[in-house]
């Protein structure tokens, strides 16, 4: 079981990271990405909405829409479950941390609609996992989301300094530096 638990949790980390593997998150993950702060301070966040989101919709599938053969309001009850969660996060972050708060801006509210979320939570429930490997496919997923956010702050330093060719400034060199970034973590493909 503890092999099982560390061998999801390294390959939602590496290989099956949601934005460098799956390509899920994207928006946040450009545009939240200019400074390591900001980057380290959605991680967390969104982190934290995997994590309770499965741990909810865990439950909500197996309790009451499978059962009760309601299986195709899956996507709308997640939907619904993860608006409520980020909400609440939001609230708390604009008490305790304000000036976090500003400077995650209009993207942590964007996490409801974060496609990254949503494909955790449905990949737990169509790859069969149970609770347990559920919620640590769920932590590896925000934790990986995480790696990718604080990796690519240091890229986009780093591009700051650097003098790219006129039709490669801005979003184009931010493109390409970020499918190369995903190509790196193509070579974790035979880790797990």
């Amino acid at each position: 079981m503890v092999a099982q638990i560390f061998t999801t949790l390294l390959a939602a980390i590496l290989t099956d990271n949601f934005v460098l593997s799956k390509f899920l998150g994207i928006c946040p993950f450009l545009g939240v990405s200019k400074k390591l702060d900001s980057a380290v301070g959605m991680g967390c966040a969104v982190t934290l909405v995997m994590v309770i989101a499965s741990a909810v919709t865990w439950p909500i599938q197996m309790l009451i829409l499978t059962p009760r053969g309601l299986d195709y309001l899956q996507t709308t009850v997640f939907i619904l479950v993860i608006a409520a969660l980020v909400q609440f996060i939001e609230i708390a972050m604009k008490k305790f941390i304000p000036a976090l708060h500003a400077a995650l801006g209009i993207y942590l509210p964007l996490i409801t609609t974060n496609c990254a979320v949503l494909g955790v939570t449905t990949l737990n429930i169509s790859e069969g996992y149970d609770f347990l490997i559920s919620v640590v496919n769920a932590l590896g997923g925000g934790l990986g989301f995480m790696l990718a956010m604080v990796m690519f702050a240091g890229v986009r330093k780093r591009m700051e300094t650097c003098n790219p060719p006129e039709c490669f400034k801005g979003v184009p060199i931010t493109l390409v530096a970020a499918s190369i970034m995903a190509m790196s973590f193509m070579g974790f493909a035979g880790l797990v």
